[in-house]
């Protein structure tokens, strides 16, 4: 194995397999969005204006509408970034489980940089909006109503068949818990046995960690985007956005003048679109103190 990492080509290729393999079973955004895995830098999805049937008394006429289309795209305009200096870079190439373990430290530090990107890119460009209770999710007595209100959002939607997703903070789970464990009696027992449980009312949950949701100015967490989703959650139905995966990926080793080494770097192009056609199914949650 010490051979095989030894050659920069076959690191590249361990890296880029790891790094794809890990997006793939890891991120929330692969759950709830529509994924784009060409490198294509835009995407065009042009749609037309909605046309509207009448009723009237037989009269054998009609009234013509004007037919327009509108552009609408998703622009990868984002990238995803990492470096790091490594010392002893030889020592570390020599044993494998060394590498492979640094690896994935990088790994995961990329998918929580796209997952948090992504999932604050959906809420902000929700159309639909929700406001709990007082209490949120935290107030277990709150999930009956908050989850039922949700689902009547998106009711009578042919998309809805895609599936409903709610993304929620750790800090909600000791709502969600309590209201599992005394609602029904096989539900309540499994929930009871298992601990939370990531569907509820036939809704998919996942869960982020604190600090996902977030208020950003086009920083180092958001790119070119604006969030101000700190307090907020997102509901919706599932594959009505696009997320375009990380594209163009290089991995660059590269020696330092004066010091021992190597630095090691990643980017790749990331991006995100809620189609106009289809964003009223997003709902952006506003948590009630």
């Amino acid at each position: 194995m010490s051979n095989t990492i030894s050659t920069k080509t076959y690191r590249d290729k361990y890296r880029s397999a790891s790094l794809d393999t890990l997006l793939r079973a890891a991120l929330v955004a692969e759950k709830v969005c529509e994924v784009d895995r060409s490198n294509s830098k835009t995407i065009q999805n042009p749609y037309g204006s909605q046309p509207t049937a009448t009723v009237q008394a037989l009269a054998g006429t009609y009234t013509p509408a004007t037919f327009t289309t509108t552009d609408d795209t998703l622009t990868v305009a984002d990238e995803v970034v990492i470096g790091e200096h490594v010392y002893n870079f030889e020592a570390l190439l020599s044993r494998f489980d060394l590498f492979a373990n640094r690896q994935d430290e990088i790994n995961y530090s990329i998918a929580t940089a796209i997952d948090k990107w992504v999932i604050n890119c959906l809420c902000e460009d929700a159309n639909g909006t929700y406001s709990t209770p007082s209490g949120g999710f935290t107030t277990a007595a709150n999930i009956n109503v908050i989850m039922s209100n949700l689902a009547s959002k998106v009711a009578g939607y042919a998309d809805a068949y895609k599936g409903l997703f709610l993304i929620i903070e750790n800090t909600d789970v000791p709502g969600f818990v309590q209201a599992q464990a005394t609602n029904g009696y096989s539900f309540a027992d499994a929930a009871l046995k298992n601990g939370f449980m990531s569907s509820y009312m036939g809704i998919d949950i996942y869960v982020v960690r604190s600090g996902t949701f977030a208020d950003e100015t086009t920083s180092t967490a958001s790119g070119t985007k604006t969030w101000t989703n700190s307090g907020h959650r997102v509901f919706g139905v599932k594959n009505v956005t696009t997320y375009a995966a990380p594209r163009n990926i290089t991995w660059d080793e590269k020696g330092v003048t004066g010091k021992t080494g190597k630095e090691i770097c990643m980017d790749a192009s990331i991006g995100f679109k809620a189609w106009v056609t289809k964003y009223d199914l997003i709902i952006d949650i506003t948590l009630v103190a």
